[in-house]
């Protein structure tokens, strides 16, 4: 169940909470005590993200890295609601909750969890800690500024990078105090709400500029026996890493050394609060990689998944943060973290209008949720992998997105873990793609006009996509922007006669209830189905004769 309780309803529905109505089965974030923990469940091979024991997809945004303080704030809340976004990711930096070694300020997280509740949206916090994009830049100084207590990766050459070394015991002690420390307050302040339903524990862990720490401890670990979770996930044979590994033996196992360091953190919070959490990776491209260390290495990129699935089993998934453009990078990322053993979550994404499609695509991969990075009225600019400035304008794509998802989020959350959704985006170079849908097939198509039948040309502005969503045998709905649906018979089926047999338009409201506009034929049907700018959801019945 996603949250969708309107802005317009929060007077009507308060007053009625704080009379003792706890049952009015919205999944806002004002909920009885006795709802269960969010959690991820995964069956067959799919997953499924649960608040309040109801299935939910995260429309997600996430805040700038220094939107995370109280002043901010009011430069976040009217973006949201722009965005149309039931969840919002905010950044929670160790140096800011422990500037003083044993002594810890929780005010910002009381100060956001109150806000968001007020603005009637969900939270996934992100812990920068150790690591944020490689760096300890939101560690606290007396951990970033003592090298000897708290020790960097050493280079081949040794001389030292930035990173924190993953095999600093101290390091691993302090940063799992404070993150156990934020989880115990976050119990005491949201344990009966759950506004907060994720954690990210760290942020694109890794290292630049080494394939892994060159330390006594690291050369160390190198020679040391592989973990037999390790060998039951890769199919190898016993040895130490460089035996059963070779070449890749130095980032295989720096990619355990960082995803161990963070099994413990995320463990020892998971034991004092039971939310699920999961790790985000800064991409290789997936075509043309490089060496690691010119990619972050020892992150949870495409080619370690199996190792940190192994290494830290307190995470629910590793999500991609993608900020590549390119239809055919981007859905092979998806296609690579989308697994049987791996949620996906695209935790981080461009803010350009060149991602915004990508939201179809995701859902098409059983995402579990999606989220455009920067979304917030602070006046970030000039940021070469995203918008120029967050204005109305450059979130309308988004927002539109999302107006016409947050309805069907329930539905299609439950659907998908049934393996009954289907979506797609448009491509750059190709106008059409088909999707199998095992009963039939559907034609997707971009750039025609509404009528006839011209070859499609593709849309000016890359912002098709399509979300199919099975509601029973023969009967689907389909929504979406700029493309045009054709149903086809199933492969082998191609004679085959069938017919629309009815085409309804109408729309869900907050409860999950469907409501008739009107009913679509004539011309509006004769040339397939035309999603146009406006939203539009369809329920559609075949049928053969």
């Amino acid at each position: 169940m996603i949250i969708s309780a309107r802005r317009s309803l929060r007077h009507l529905l308060l007053p009625l909470l704080c009379m003792g109505v706890a049952t009015l089965g919205l999944a806002s974030p004002v909920q009885a005590a006795s709802t269960p923990l969010p959690r991820v469940v995964t069956a067959d091979g799919r997953h499924q993200l649960q608040v309040d024991g109801k299935p939910y997809l995260i429309l997600g945004a996430q805040v700038n890295n220094s939107s995370g303080w109280p002043q901010m704030l009011p430069a976040v809340w009217p973006a949201i609601e722009a965005l149309h976004a039931n969840t919002v990711q905010v950044p929670i930096g160790w140096g800011q909750v422990e500037p003083t070694r044993g002594q810890f300020d929780f005010s910002f997280l009381d100060t956001l969890v109150t806000q968001a509740r007020e603005h009637d949206v969900r939270l996934v916090l992100l812990w920068f800690a150790t690591w944020k994009n490689n760096g300890p830049n939101y560690a606290p100084s007396w951990v970033k500024l003592d090298n000897k207590r708290y020790p960097r990766v050493v280079k081949k050459d040794g001389s030292t990078l930035g990173s924190l070394s993953p095999l600093g015991t101290a390091t691993l002690e302090a940063d799992r105090n404070a993150f156990v420390a934020l989880m115990k307050h976050l119990r005491q302040i949201d344990g009966d709400r759950h506004t907060v339903i994720m954690v990210q524990v760290e942020n694109e862990s890794g290292t630049y500029g080494s394939d892994r720490d060159y330390s006594a401890a690291g050369d160390k670990l190198l020679q040391s026996p592989v973990p037999a979770a390790v060998l039951k996930k890769t199919g190898k044979s016993a040895g130490s890493w460089s035996q059963v590994f070779g070449k890749d033996a130095a980032e295989y196992s720096y990619a355990w050394a960082i995803a161990h360091y963070i099994e413990q953190v995320a463990a020892a919070g998971k034991a004092v609060y039971n939310l699920p959490m999961y790790a985000n990776a800064a991409l290789r491209d997936p075509f043309n990689p490089g060496p690691p260390g010119g990619y972050s290495s020892g992150g949870p990129t495409d080619n370690v998944i199996d190792i940190w699935r192994a290494a830290a089993p307190s995470l629910a998934f590793v999500s991609p943060d993608i900020y590549m453009r390119e239809y055919k990078k981007y859905t092979t990322v998806l296609d690579r973290y989308s697994r049987p053993h791996n949620a996906l979550f695209v935790a981080e994404t461009g803010n350009d209008t060149a991602y915004a499609r990508y939201v179809f695509a995701t859902l098409g991969h059983q995402g579990i949720g999606f989220s455009p990075f920067g979304m917030d009225y602070t006046k970030y600019s000039n940021w070469p992998l995203g918008a120029k400035a967050i204005t109305p304008e450059t979130i309308q794509p988004f927002a539109a997105n999302y107006e016409l998802l947050a309805p069907l989020a329930g539905l299609i959350a439950k659907q998908s873990f049934e393996g009954k959704v289907w979506g797609a985006s448009e491509p750059d170079d190709t106008h059409e793609e088909a999707l199998d849908l095992g009963d039939w097939r559907v034609q997707v198509s971009y750039g025609r006009p509404q009528f006839g039948m011209d070859p499609p040309k593709g849309n000016e502005q890359k912002l098709g996509g399509v979300v199919i969503v099975q509601l029973a045998d023969n009967e689907y709905l389909v929504a979406g922007y700029h493309a045009r649906v054709n149903f086809m018979p199933p492969k082998g089926h191609d004679g085959q006669h069938f017919l629309l047999e009815k085409v309804q338009e109408g729309r869900y409201d907050e409860n999950g209830q469907w409501h008739f506009i009107r009913e679509w034929n004539g011309d509006q049907t004769d040339y397939g189905l035309n999603l146009t700018s406006q939203p539009q959801v369809l329920r559609v019945k075949l049928a053969t004769y």
